[in-house]
């Protein structure tokens, strides 16, 4: 059974990417009090997560303070706390904190052994400045990876590739 974790100021707050464009493996990191929690993500779960942050802080009004400098993904990465299934964003008013909760991937085993058990989940609440950096970072990341097909959106190798809307032809 994993564990769920609850940070309410956290130190540390980022995403990065490890591998070559088409390849990457992402993660999204916290930290605590020393304890640093390291979790695997798909990459659209951390588009979408840069762009909500990105949304609510200018909802909300730019951070008074400094932005977070050091965003590099802190080594190692292994062992992983969990992988994400599901991402839920919300503000705590009271605390002027933006509260981000990430729920485990959890696949019920054939043999029956996790039956019962509920996945693990950790809340990280984080301030303006944190979300605003992270949403930056998050599309840093973005324009890091594979170049975008002109004909259907999709990514494309060095090689091109066989884009669906040109009836299977290799676009470059």
């Amino acid at each position: 059974m994993s564990q769920s974790y609850d940070y309410e100021k956290p130190d540390f707050f980022t995403t990065g990417a490890v591998g070559e464009p088409g390849q990457r493996t992402f993660f999204i990191q916290a930290r605590e009090r020393g304890q640093l929690l390291t979790f695997k993500c798909e990459k659209e779960q951390v588009r979408a997560l840069g762009d909500y942050l990105g949304g609510i802080v200018a909802k909300l009004g730019a951070p008074k303070g400094g932005l977070p400098r050091e965003l590099d993904l802190i080594e190692p990465l292994e062992p992983v706390t969990w992988i994400v299934a599901n991402i839920g964003v919300g503000y705590d008013e009271d605390r002027d904190r933006i509260i981000v909760d990430l729920v485990e991937l959890f696949e019920e085993e054939e043999e029956g052994q996790r039956q019962g058990e509920e996945p693990a989940s950790a809340r990280i609440r984080i301030s303006r400045e944190q979300a605003q950096a992270f949403a930056g970072r998050a599309t840093e990341l973005m324009k890091g990876g594979r170049p975008l097909c002109p004909v259907c959106s999709g990514p494309m190798d060095p090689g091109g590739h066989i884009c669906p809307r040109s009836n299977g032809h290799i676009v470059h």
